[in-house]
């Protein structure tokens, strides 16, 4: 990555409506910014939606983007996450093919260690699901690539709340 780009995020609450997540999606493109990941949901509130947006870009792009946002008439919110403490997690599913019965007994270990959960097993397949940071799903794609022949991985973005006591992501 370019020394001048950083990862940013941004949430923003939307009207839950057709088409919103089509047309923020096209801002992105129209304007040539990187969408890393984008993950939305309905609230609380059934009419509105919160989308949790990665992007990596320099200081003036960022501004940018926060801007052409804000003019979308179905934005009803913009949450610039860069200098607030946030909780913020990714869903990772990683499926494990052909297993020897000692790989399965080494991806138990794995599963215990990063905390993920074994939700589905065959004769010769694991199915482990990982609900942490982005950074550390990383560090176990790494990992269960290079210890394993055959694995297959789904991960989602990442989802993020401004968090109540001064902790980090």
């Amino acid at each position: 990555m370019d020394s001048n780009l950083k990862k940013r995020w941004i949430s923003l609450y939307v009207e839950n409506q057709v088409g919103v997540l089509s047309k923020i999606s096209g801002l992105f493109s129209a304007k040539s910014y990187n969408l890393e990941s984008l993950t939305v949901g309905t609230t609380e509130d059934p009419t509105i939606s919160r989308m949790t947006i990665a992007t990596a870009c320099d200081d003036e792009t960022f501004e940018q983007i926060k801007k052409q946002l804000n003019r979308l008439v179905e934005v009803i919110k913009v949450i610039d996450f860069t200098d607030i403490f946030v909780r913020m997690k990714e869903i990772l599913y990683v499926k494990v093919k052909k297993c020897t019965q000692e790989d399965k007994n080494e991806i138990f270990q794995i599963a215990e260690t990063f905390k993920a959960k074994v939700i589905d097993y065959g004769k010769d397949s694991l199915l482990l699901e990982f609900v942490q940071t982005a950074t550390k799903n990383d560090a176990v794609i790494k990992l269960m690539k290079e210890e394993f022949k055959t694995i297959e991985v789904v991960r989602g973005g990442s989802v993020g709340i401004e968090s109540i006591s001064m902790m980090e992501r």
